[in-house]
């Protein structure tokens, strides 16, 4: 059992990598103020590890921490990483892991929202949902956490009409 201390970020990993190594960018600047404890640093999972491993590895992250910040774009709604339908030791034939593991079709991202909206809704977990774009999205954004915590939007315009992400509106909104 671990004290709910940490942070942890969760989204597309591929699509929107950008604004997740942005914010870790900033937490590790020493001369900003966002800082928080990555609950990612908990446990460590291999590339060759299996789906249901890294879940209850995520779960354990999970349980650490008192903040879930997921990062929302363009295929977050869709991901399906984590499913048992990309395991080599799930059956499709007899509908069963080989390894007698339970059956889940759920992403990595669909299962880390529907854990944190539980903690949410028991009150141990504070959730931010943090758009990849100048607006919010919510059809975008998993149906677990859609209606509830705080919802924003990342992208910002800058004077020059540039777009940037939107470092005071972010760590607002974990801090």
């Amino acid at each position: 059992m671990y004290y709910r201390t940490r942070t942890y970020l969760a989204g597309d990993w591929d699509g929107d990598s950008s604004l997740i190594q942005q914010i870790y960018d900033w937490n590790n600047n020493g001369h900003l103020s966002l800082d928080f404890t990555d609950a990612h640093d908990l446990t460590r999972a291999r590339d060759g590890s299996l789906n249901c491993t890294i879940k209850a590895s995520l779960s354990k992250r999970l349980n650490a921490s008192k903040t879930f910040v997921l990062i929302v774009g363009d295929k977050t709604n869709t991901v399906t990483s984590g499913s048992c339908q990309h395991c080599e030791n799930y059956s499709s034939y007899y509908h069963r892991c080989s390894r007698r593991e339970s059956i889940d079709f759920r992403s990595y991202v669909e299962y880390e929202c529907e854990k944190a909206a539980r903690d949410y809704c028991n009150n141990e977990m504070k959730i931010v949902v943090i758009y990849n774009y100048l607006s919010v999205h919510r059809d975008k954004c998993p149906k677990a956490v859609r209606d509830i915590g705080t919802h924003i939007a990342g992208v910002v315009r800058a004077n020059n009409g540039d777009t940037k992400f939107d470092y005071q509106t972010i760590k607002n909104a974990i801090m």
